[in-house]
């Protein structure tokens, strides 16, 4: 799962990153409004935390044009700031979630995995499809009901395939879910051929069906 962390302060910003890059996120950070409008723009991403007040301006202002622009991605605000008022803008502009500072880092996870949940799974606490299921709490898959083990990126891989089942999935859009807005180093798309391979190869042996189709010179669909 990939996060987006919009905090200027930059021991906060380093400590939630750690500790949700620790967990297997996907993390990328801005510390004010411009930076972080750049990456909404350019990236997408199943959640994004953000802080009100900004250097140069304020939070809110990224959120709304997050929901003008009608990204599929969760928001959970963060802030000192503990008014009511702030409270009720940020969920009326259409955050689902408000976390007031100071907090711990697992409240804030609890959160992140609450928002995701029912955005992209129903609520959901498993995600199941048909003999695949997946335990994001545990970072657990199985197959027939036996569990198997994928890396670190095969899970992400998984993940984001069946969150976006029956859609055809751009190359690059998979490059950058798996190295974030890091990708532009990779020189070629052959680690995400390694990675996709390997899952693959490893549902089909434990008895899954193959729902991974090539769509050629555009990427793959997951149905």
């Amino acid at each position: 799962m990939k996060i987006l962390i919009i905090e200027d302060e930059k021991e906060l910003r380093k400590s939630i990153v750690t500790y949700l890059s620790d967990l297997g996120y996907i993390c990328e950070s801005a510390a004010t409004c411009k930076e972080a409008q750049d990456k909404v723009n350019d990236y997408s991403y199943d959640c994004i935390l953000i802080d009100i007040n900004l250097p140069d301006g304020s939070g809110l202002e990224v959120l709304k044009s997050i929901k003008k622009e009608k990204k599929q991605t969760g928001v959970i605000i963060i802030s000192a700031n503990n008014s009511l008022d702030d409270k009720i803008e940020g969920l009326e502009l259409g955050s689902d979630d408000y976390l007031t500072k100071p907090f711990h880092l697992s409240e804030l996870n609890a959160r992140i995995k609450s928002v995701i949940r029912r955005r992209s799974f129903e609520g959901s606490t498993d995600i199941i499809f048909n003999e695949i299921k997946i335990n994001p709490e545990a970072r657990k898959v199985e197959v027939h009901g036996k569990e198997i083990t994928l890396t670190g990126k095969e899970y992400e891989l998984l993940l984001f395939f069946i969150s976006n089942k029956g859609r055809v999935i751009p190359k690059d859009s998979i490059a950058e879910h798996i190295w974030g807005d890091h990708m532009d180093q990779a020189d070629s798309f052959d680690f995400i051929y390694t990675h996709i391979k390997n899952m693959r190869k490893k549902l089909i042996q434990a008895g899954s069906a193959d729902y991974l189709n090539t769509v050629y010179g555009i990427g793959y669909r997951f149905q």
